[in-house]
């Protein structure tokens, strides 16, 4: 029997500080400070909907790597846990290079409100790019799904923040200029504190890197274990 094509409907879009793949956490609750809400498509819109949603902590988000591209399938990937060296199958990992580009993700849930007469949920925790299309959202269960005696493959522990981030003088004065506030410092402290970097460019030093956050580009040079961001500068929004 051959595989018959399946249409899904996007029924929303995610809003989040993270304008491009580089820099997103490469896995949900990395970053607790990351911050996103969700707009919803007609007719998906309706309050009646969401009904019971504010009894559960947490939710499932199911999405669309819409700027994962096309390939033939490929039975193997190189998670850049083990470094971008190692091959795996592509079903023991969570790479977006998948025969379906379906995304899976577990963020807190804070609540849905009215908003400019549009239905808007509010999540945290987020680890996908802004405007990323949503295709469900389903309640986050503890009793079935969360399981302390489940083994975690090559992947048993959240990995830890490996530099130590720094702000020079001339970026903190930039940080005030461009009305930042220390929520969004705190928030770039910990997207980096994670080294974003490919994996191979780990334990080397950078001479200068970027970072688009928000709509704040920021700069910065690794020096073995520090990241010192010495630019902040706001872009346009186009």
């Amino acid at each position: 029997m051959s595989s018959t094509p399946i249409t899904y409907q996007t029924i929303g879009v995610i809003h989040t500080p993270f304008k491009e793949k580089f820099g997103t956490p490469r896995q949900p609750g990395l970053i607790q400070q990351a911050q996103g809400w969700i707009t919803f498509f007609p007719p998906y819109d309706q309050a009646e909907a969401f009904e019971g949603l504010d009894g559960f902590s947490h939710l499932w988000l199911l999405f669309d790597f819409h700027l994962t591209p096309n390939k033939n399938f490929q039975a193997s990937v190189r998670p850049p846990r083990l470094g971008g060296n190692t091959k795996q199958g592509v079903f023991a990992t969570r790479s977006p290079f998948r025969p379906n580009h379906i995304g899976l993700s577990v963020v807190a849930n804070g609540g849905w409100v009215q908003k400019d007469k549009k239905l808007v949920l509010q999540v945290s925790g987020v680890d996908l790019v802004d405007q990323t299309p949503i295709l469900d959202i389903k309640p986050y269960l503890p009793y079935c799904e969360s399981l302390p005696q489940a083994t975690g493959g090559f992947a048993v522990a959240a990995p830890q923040p490996s530099l130590q981030v720094k702000w020079t003088p001339e970026a903190l004065n930039q940080l005030k200029q461009c009305e930042l506030d220390e929520d969004f410092q705190t928030l770039a402290s910990a997207v980096l504190s994670q080294d974003p970097r490919p994996a191979y460019q780990h334990g080397q030093d950078t001479l200068e890197g970027g970072l688009l956050l928000q709509e704040t580009n920021l700069k910065y040079r690794v020096e073995k274990n520090q990241l010192t961001i010495f630019s902040v500068e706001k872009v346009s929004s186009n």
